[in-house]
């Protein structure tokens, strides 16, 4: 077990989830749809024709799954409230019946000794204002502000620490450019004005919540991933470089006041909707910054494909999950030395880290998972290695508390530490959840000795 004396002594452990992915209940309790809602009923979208109607059923199950919580002994949780469920018309009248919930789960969760982390958007958005433009258009960043106000100034009492947006990426290039994700656009101009339009959310979110809780603390999520040359090659060491904006500079320059990178924006060729004010609103001073990591990307040149003209490729030898990512903990260590290097946050989370496997069942109901328990090992001790450097690591949250409807993979793709038999719903803590629990003892036993 690792050695967690380099941690600060507050450091926080938790497990994340969003809400699509978990919570069920779709139409109840004057929840209207997302885009994920619509995505995913679209025939041949998701894997066997999957949907999140039901997903885990955490609407129904919530103190069950705060009582796995406490069993696993975590610090926090990270989930996302549903916007469709708080504001089913996108802007207007609020749903009273959906922002209780959340007002019931974080006096749940306080209860529990658990804090709330909430995430303002997973990808959830309303499906009207999908209709009338969606993230294309720059009044869905003026609604998201209002949501988020909305939310905060009913939990805002209570909670203080804030994520604007999840992976916005996933959003704009994989729901937009390669249409794998909702709302399955394949179009770069869409996909750029999206881009923007969440940046310009998360600021004006940003401005609201502070606004509502003093002393709130505000991040933003993104996935991020080293970017590696396949060779020495210059056409491959070029890819990297693109494959680099593509995936971590174009979505951490312009939040840290760096404005958008020239090199991705000739790429693109698409014209940013840039209006005066708004790259300062967009860089808003952050509170900390979260990472969310699961493999290493190694490209070659690809000039003929899709943007960025950038192939991943698999290098021999390595390991791999469910998921086929490869399993590389020295990259979240180099990704988190990276963004302290180049763009000093005043604290970082790991917001997401975790690995599918094909479970199985024993007989007695017992998961046992030795591979899920290796890599959160191995990623943990990429963090002790990271803080013993000088990074300002705050927590790690591991991805996923429950196994739960992964976006187009369906139910088939596995990451939780519990698992979730979806016909009867009953949960089974696995062996890797055990694992996860020995060590936040361990470490929170270790950083009591050394306060």
């Amino acid at each position: 077990m690792n050695d967690f004396h380099s941690l600060p002594a507050d450091f926080t452990w938790g497990v994340a989830t969003a809400a699509y992915q978990i919570e069920g209940a779709v139409a109840e309790d004057g929840r209207s749809p997302s885009i994920w809602d619509t995505f995913s009923h679209t025939p041949g979208r998701i894997d066997n024709n999957d949907n999140g109607d039901v997903a885990c059923d955490h609407y129904h199950r919530r103190s069950e799954d705060i009582e796995l919580m406490k069993q696993l002994g975590v610090d926090a949780y990270r989930f996302s409230v549903a916007w469709p469920r708080v504001v089913p018309g996108g802007d207007g009248p609020v749903n009273d019946k959906g922002l209780a919930f959340y007002d019931e789960l974080v006096d749940d969760l306080l209860e529990a000794g658990i804090t709330p982390f909430p995430t303002l958007y997973h990808w959830d958005l309303p499906q009207v204002l999908q209709d009338r433009g969606g993230w294309p258009a720059r009044e869905t960043a003026e609604h998201f502000a209002a949501y988020a106000a909305v939310v905060a100034e009913r939990l805002g009492d209570r909670v203080k620490d804030w994520t604007t947006l999840n992976e916005p990426l996933c959003s704009s290039w994989i729901g937009h450019l390669e249409g794998r994700m909702a709302p399955g656009l394949t179009d770069i101009t869409a996909a750029v004005r999206t881009s923007y339009h969440l940046h310009l959310g998360h600021g004006l979110a940003t401005q609201a919540i502070r606004a509502a809780v003093p002393g709130a603390r505000v991040g933003i999520v993104n996935n991020i991933t080293t970017c590696e040359p396949a060779t020495e090659r210059a056409e491959d060491v070029a890819a990297a470089v693109r494959a680099d904006g593509h995936t971590n500079r174009w979505w951490l320059d312009p939040i840290h006041g760096r404005g958008y990178p020239q090199d991705m924006v000739d790429l693109y060729g698409v014209d940013l909707p840039t209006r005066s004010g708004d790259l300062d609103t967009i860089a808003a001073p952050l509170d900390w910054l979260g990472v969310n990591y699961y493999f290493r990307n190694v490209v070659t040149d690809d000039p003929t494909g899709p943007l960025p003209q950038a192939k991943q490729v698999y290098l021999p030898g390595a390991r791999h999950t469910a998921m086929d990512w490869e399993v590389n903990a020295d990259g979240l260590e180099n990704i988190l030395l990276r963004l302290t290097e180049d763009y000093g946050p005043e604290m970082i989370y790991v917001t997401e880290n975790g690995s599918a496997y094909p479970d199985v069942v024993r007989a007695d109901h017992s998961v046992d998972d030795p591979e899920r328990s290796q890599y959160l090992d191995e990623h943990l001790a990429a963090c002790v290695r990271a803080t013993r450097r000088g990074v300002p690591l705050a927590g790690y949250f591991a991805w996923s508390l429950l196994d739960n409807f992964e976006w187009a993979y369906g139910y088939e793709k596995r990451f939780g530490l519990v698992h979730v038999d979806y016909p009867t719903q009953r949960r089974t803590i696995k062996t890797s959840g055990h694992h996860y629990a020995d060590i936040v003892r361990s470490a929170r036993r270790r950083g009591r000795r050394a306060a």
